[in-house]
């Protein structure tokens, strides 16, 4: 599902109705958040997520001609998925600016080694930044964009309750997480409609 210009609010009715929206996106986010260890986290966006983002860019950039609109449209709906895939921003998180500058050094590559796996199947491997590099030869953004591909037996494998695990095999970030919340599986589920 795509963010649609009708679904958007102009901006004195999201001036009006963005704290209450704000608070309705926090928590939807919150089951559709996976942490991967101590510092990698992936939010599988959707729909509402980035209609909310869109909604953000408009009123920061005070946006509200068509034009301007449908470009922001065009930058957002690659990121909603298809109903054949999840897609993620990933985020690599350090509280100290030294250790996050040391991290990102040593993670060149980690948004290529991420991970889902429904019961039953192959790993499915990040597909990354497709709409631009975010890494250099001295290190990675910490910000990236992932898409995972499902086949039909997986959606179907899924659909039918299997479960999931994700994770990072980068050798220096190696990481899984086996259980995943029934709530986020739940949330997750509805992109594959």
């Amino acid at each position: 599902m795509i963010i649609s210009r009708e679904s958007l609010m102009s901006l004195e009715t999201y001036s009006k109705q963005r704290n209450d929206f704000r608070k309705q996106v926090i928590e939807h986010k919150k089951h559709r958040t996976v942490y991967l260890g101590n510092h990698v986290c992936l939010l599988f966006e959707d729909e509402l997520t980035l209609r909310y983002q869109v909604q953000e860019m408009l009123r920061i950039e005070k946006i509200f001609e068509d034009d301007g609109i449908q470009s922001e449209l065009d930058a957002y709906n690659p990121l909603c998925p298809d109903g054949s895939n999840f897609k993620a921003t990933m985020l690599i998180q350090y509280g100290n600016v030294a250790e996050r500058k040391v991290a990102l050094a040593k993670l060149i590559g980690i948004e290529d080694r991420l991970f889902i796996q429904v019961e039953g199947q192959s790993r499915v491997y990040a597909i990354a930044d497709e709409d631009l590099e975010r890494e250099t030869e001295e290190k990675t953004s910490a910000v990236h964009f992932v898409r995972f591909e499902l086949t039909p037996d997986m959606k179907s494998a899924l659909k039918s309750g299997a479960q999931i695990m994700m994770g990072c095999d980068h050798p220096n970030y190696p990481v899984h997480v086996e259980e995943i919340p029934q709530e986020t599986l739940a949330a997750l589920l509805k992109d594959l409609s």
